[in-house]
């Protein structure tokens, strides 16, 4: 059954799928939209109390659900400076060093950090030697992307590809993954050196937004669009710690990249599968 999963992937109308169900999950349909919600918290047991406002009444739009806020103050940040923090709630895929340009993806598989920046050489020699963690955020989770660190943008990629799931099943078969999937790469300038976060898009992913540019996907195609940015001066977008800096419509993952000796070790209890909440501390810096 897993292997025939697979199969069906590789030859399903990805894009088309996605941008159907996308334009569905924005559509305001009134009671239709609130079944769809109710089911959807039903079938995946999603603890609405978190939710600023838990009536699946409040929200016009399944993407409004979806993308959700949280009441203030649920996710407080790790107050230790010496410690990063977790950008998303999800659990952990993977993490560990950047060996040889080598991304280690699942037993068996690996990808490169060029083939997951867009081959982009100049950004991926700066994370060589250094350290990554995957997050996967599953429908359940809450959506939006945060800060692990104060940090500045000087660049953003969108980076076209496939829409396979991301989910455990899909990550241990198909080679490369992350790199071939349609993403957006973010680079942060931080007090720890550069910091890539890359938002990885999926099956039935509608888009991925940031703050500072709204809706980056879709487009579709086969281009590689970059954006610099000046990290100096009253036109620079600095986040700080805990941030939003992004979100997903519908659920995928999140690579993050640091340079060597950026990272002295991840926190107590990260390592794969286990259970991610955003505020917590993830790794402690050098």
């Amino acid at each position: 059954m897993d292997k025939l999963k697979i199969a069906l992937q590789y030859i399903m109308p990805k894009h088309l799928l996605s941008r159907l169900v996308g334009k569905l999950a924005a559509a305001e349909l009134g009671a239709v939209t609130t079944s769809v919600i109710k089911w959807f918290i039903t079938q995946y047991k999603i603890d609405m109390s978190e939710a600023a406002d838990s009536a699946p009444e409040a929200y016009a739009s399944f993407n409004q659900f979806f993308t959700r806020a949280l009441k203030p103050g649920i996710r407080p940040l790790c107050d230790d400076d010496d410690y990063i923090v977790h950008p998303v709630d999800g659990a952990v895929s993977q993490c560990g060093p950047i060996k040889e340009g080598r991304i280690f993806q699942a037993k068996g598989h690996e990808y490169s950090s060029l083939a997951l920046l867009g081959d982009q050489a100049d950004d991926a020699k700066r994370f060589e030697g250094g350290d990554f963690a995957t997050i996967y955020l599953a429908p359940k989770d809450y959506h939006r992307i945060h800060m692990p660190i104060k940090g500045t943008l000087s660049k953003m990629t969108y980076v076209p590809g496939e829409l396979f799931s991301v989910n455990p099943l899909t990550a241990a078969n198909v080679p490369g993954l992350f790199a071939r999937n349609e993403r957006v790469v973010a680079i942060f300038e931080t007090e720890i050196g550069p910091m890539a976060m890359v938002l990885v898009g999926a099956t039935i992913v509608a888009s991925i937004e940031t703050v500072w540019a709204g809706t980056v996907t879709p487009p579709t195609g086969k281009k590689v669009f970059t954006w610099d940015y000046p990290t100096e001066g009253p036109e620079a977008i600095t986040l700080e710690k805990g941030e939003e800096m992004g979100r997903f419509k519908l659920g995928s993952t999140v690579v993050m990249l640091f340079a060597k000796d950026a990272l002295e070790h991840f926190a107590d209890g990260v390592e794969p599968k286990a259970v991610t909440r955003m505020g917590q501390a993830f790794a402690k810096i050098d």
